[in-house]
């Protein structure tokens, strides 16, 4: 029987794939020679600026010092220039509005000149404030709909960068997003304003320890980014994938990820031609690219910068995710950036690797003797007393509806917050527990028993894969982030906690010296003791999978927020609304919208998907379910016919899944009739507690008649299909 279906057309259309593209003509220049070229970077600025620009650049860049319109002027007219020479037509203000995507609006160079022709204007004005409309973006009740006026402002620690079309290029500006009344209205101006915060609390601990000028403390980040890639046959073959990012349904396919067989394997010609081409434009923008390698599951793969500014790391990760879709498209695939595109299967996050550095270098690099290093303790002392004090802000930072398929798992952190820190760190802070920590266990080195190969040093703590916050050598990974949300909120959070807990250890410091420089060593034992017996709680260093961690950790005190809904009224309790307000980073108000934005999020991410599973069941696979049923019946007939009896249980299985199938649909429809009256929390919590049980009853039906239902029939290219035709 041929298929009526556009599966088998999907399918045959990946099996004959030819490339859409041919290799990438770099005209002899080498990765190290595109690096930066298309960043207005310190380079073109000491080359195009005048010195003394130049230098009033630096100390606004490096020292946050206010800059003068006259400086913008000729920032403005040089970057003009220098964007004319790369081929741009077009500027724009890049911005990061609360729908965790980047938001832009360009303007052309050119203006008429009364002549008949046309001049390129570009003024610094027009360099440091644009106007777009701030009415359609999510506000969380800060604005109106007819309060329209909202500003971006240039970010100067990010550079501005070359956008490449082949039809004509665009200088692209980082800028914040405010609204009239000067409230925050994306993840930028928070991000940047906690990075204050955290500058000025490490300060005064530099200070306490002798450092009279070590530069500014700044946030570091390094976040490494899993994703799918699908053939984009499949993808347009499935409703589901096109408007959710996810599969809503889908049977677990005979192989999976058991064999552990993709997993840092070799990387197949078709994607790593893909990765290839997409690095090259990831190093024309200067993002510090360093690994490439095949994920877990099958069709899973992972891509991880180098660490730097936490600004602009989190500008840079905008860049890679649309840059990942967008070159994807052109290899004829479909990049997946939610955290669970397919059930079963390993989800995907970010991993956000996250520092401090200045001009003293890494101030959480341990040094060959932790217990000797009395300033990464007390730096290392105020992450764990953060975390633990502030878990629960913490695990709002990364809840969504598309995490909560991932967090918890087999797969991914738990979702109750811990810190892993080694067995070298831990033994140090046990000491520190009882006194003055005097010795830190040696790394030593692997005997690997084989005389050609070296002996390698070994680290001084080993990694553990199933801790949501761990530290790894010198800094700490937050491993819980999801892979499709801004590195924005997860960093403001992180440095709001840090900064609150700088705060309180330098002013313990500052009163216990009371100005006396020989005190400081009795000073510094006196609150890393105190923080090491009242924070040890949250040090874990054990498997966090565990049933046994679960009560473990109940006994500790520690919350197991499990899902969005119970995170989310953590958001706002008035501890948490005060540390994020402290030090102006989000004023109550701002932490309010932001609370109402992520549950009208969730709401209308699951109302989605409600809706794509009751049109996809009704319309795809119910009449393929009734088809198949027919072929039965009507085989059933003829056997009767012809004087034999039928074996009909085939028939009576699928009658009874399709009336289990027609059952859920109607007991979805119910469920998504709900309107939202009453408040936001009490709204989501009926999808939450209605919807996505009645989509789990329908997909527990469809999933069993794709095993039954014949192949030819069969609507939805399967599991099978998308992870293993490549």
């Amino acid at each position: 029987m041929k298929s009526t279906t556009g599966r088998q057309e999907a399918i045959s259309a990946v099996i004959n794939y030819k490339p859409l593209v041919n290799a990438i003509d770099l005209e002899g220049e080498t990765s190290r020679s595109l690096y930066g070229t298309n960043v207005f970077n310190d380079t073109v600025m000491r080359q195009l600026l005048s010195r003394p620009i130049y230098k009033a650049m630096r100390r606004t860049i490096e020292r946050g010092e206010r800059m003068d319109d006259s400086v913008a002027e000729a920032v403005a007219s040089a970057m003009k220039v220098w964007a004319l020479e790369k081929g741009a037509t077009h500027f724009t203000h890049v911005f990061y509005p609360l729908t965790s995507l980047t938001a832009e609006k360009h303007d052309s160079f050119f203006e008429p000149d009364g002549l008949g022709g046309t001049i390129a204007s570009f003024s610094g004005s027009a360099l440091i404030q644009g106007e777009p409309d701030a009415s359609s973006f999510p506000s969380g009740g800060i604005r109106s709909t007819f309060e329209a006026r909202g500003y971006t402002a240039w970010d100067v620690t990010s550079p501005a960068y070359i956008y490449e079309n082949p039809n004509g290029n665009t200088l692209c500006i980082p800028t914040a997003f405010l609204s009239w009344t000067g409230e925050a209205l994306d993840h930028k101006t928070p991000l940047l304003r906690s990075m204050q915060a955290l500058n000025l609390q490490a300060q005064r601990i530099l200070k306490a320890f002798g450092h009279d000028d070590p530069g500014m403390v700044t946030a570091t980040a390094g976040p490494e980014q899993e994703y799918f890639l699908i053939d984009r046959n499949f993808f347009f073959a499935r409703p589901d994938l096109l408007n959710a990012g996810r599969t809503l349904f889908g049977a677990k396919p005979p192989k999976g990820q058991e064999f552990e067989d993709h997993y840092f394997g070799a990387i197949p010609e078709r994607v790593l031609a893909f990765m290839m081409e997409a690095e090259h434009e990831f190093y024309k923008q200067g993002i510090p690219i360093k690994t490439r390698h095949n994920e877990v599951a099958p069709g899973q793969f992972e891509i991880a910068p180098v660490y730097e500014s936490a600004n602009l790391a989190h500008d840079h990760q905008h860049i890679i995710m649309l840059t990942l879709q967008r070159m994807a498209t052109k290899y004829g695939m479909a990049c997946l950036l939610h955290e669970k595109p397919f059930a079963g299967i390993n989800g995907s996050g970010k991993h956000v690797n996250w520092s401090l550095g200045c001009n003293l270098g890494n101030l959480l690099d341990p040094g060959d003797n932790p217990h000797d290093n009395a300033q990464f303790l007390i730096f290392c002392a105020a992450t764990i007393r953060a975390v633990h004090k502030y878990s629960t802000l913490l695990r709002t930072s990364v809840a969504s509806a598309g995490n909560d398929h991932r967090l918890g798992a087999n797969e991914a952190p738990p979702a109750i917050i811990s810190v892993f820190l080694g067995e070298q760190l831990e033994d140090v802070f046990n000491q520190l527990k009882i006194g003055e920590a005097s010795s830190s266990k040696p790394s030593g080195t692997l005997t690997i028993g084989v005389d050609t190969l070296p002996h390698l040093p070994r680290h001084a703590g080993d990694r553990n894969r199933t801790s949501p916050f761990a530290f790894t050598g010198n800094r700490f990974e937050f491993r819980a982030v999801g892979s499709n949300q801004s590195i924005a909120w997860p960093l403001v959070v992180m440095n709001c906690i840090v900064a609150e807990s700088l705060d309180y250890i330098a002013t313990r410091i500052e009163t216990d010296m009371s100005g006396d420089p020989d005190k400081l060593n009795t000073a510094v034992q006196n609150v890393l003791q105190e923080i090491a017996c009242e924070h040890s709680a949250v040090v874990f260093g054990g498997n966090g999978y565990s049933d046994e961690w679960h009560a473990e950790a109940e006994k500790r005190g520690l919350p197991n927020l499990r899902n969005t809904l119970d995170a989310m009224p953590a958001l706002v309790t008035p501890e948490n609304i005060a540390v994020l307000g402290k030090y102006n980073v989000l004023s109550e108000r701002e932490v309010l919208s932001r609370y109402d934005i992520l549950l009208e999020k969730y709401c209308r991410d699951i109302n989605t998907e409600g809706l794509l599973a009751l049109e996809i069941a009704k319309t795809k696979i119910l009449p393929a379910a009734l088809a198949y049923q027919a072929q039965l019946a009507t085989l059933a007939v003829n056997l009767v016919g012809l004087g034999k009896t039928p074996n009909t249980a085939m028939l009576d299985k699928v009658i009874e899944l399709t009336d289990s199938l027609e059952t859920g649909i109607h007991a979805l429809e119910h469920a998504l009739e709900h309107e939202g009256d009453d408040d936001l929390l009490t709204h989501a919590l009926s999808y939450r507690d209605s919807v996505l049980p009645a989509m789990s009853q329908v997909r527990i039906a469809v999933d069993i008649l794709e095993g039954i239902v014949s192949d030819e029939l069969w609507p939805l290219p399967t599991y099978q299909e998308m992870l293993f035709i490549k």
